[in-house]
């Protein structure tokens, strides 16, 4: 299965997708994660987002580097490797792009993403309250 770039036909499956994925985190974190709050149809509209069946990824180039600002996995479809293709993905198009490196950040207590982005060669750079989350934040030159 090869991402595609989601079309606005999909904002509801994207939603759906992201809902499912964050869920689970409303109460260890206090409060909503900012993914799920996402403009998803203005990132769409952009060319911004990326979508499987189950899983969907957010990325765009920022400050000299791609973002990747959202990637999500329901939980029925977790453990299959579709967050790590995402992440490739987003390094191909970062690559195609001409940026020299893909950055991102997690909130601290996603002990999943803690462990999968190291394990894809991204370097925690820092740990920090940004916009009132605790987040982690990587970077991986390509």
């Amino acid at each position: 299965m090869t991402p595609r770039r989601a079309m606005p036909a999909d904002l509801a499956q994207v939603q759906a997708v992201v809902a499912a994925a964050f869920a689970p985190y409303v109460a260890v974190i206090g409060r909503r994660p900012a993914p799920m709050d996402a403009d998803y149809a203005t990132l769409i509209s952009a060319g911004h987002v990326w979508l499987m069946e189950h899983a969907v990824m957010a990325c765009w180039p920022e400050d000299g580097a791609m973002l990747l600002d959202v990637l999500a996995v329901a939980p029925e479809a977790q453990g299959r490797g579709l967050g790590a293709r995402l992440v490739v993905h987003c390094e191909a198009e970062a690559h195609a792009a001409g940026l020299p490196a893909v950055t991102l950040y997690t909130n601290a207590v996603m002990e999943g993403a803690l462990r999968l982005y190291p394990r894809l060669g991204y370097t925690e750079t820092g740990r920090r309250v940004d916009q009132g989350f605790s987040r982690v934040f990587f970077r991986k030159a390509l």
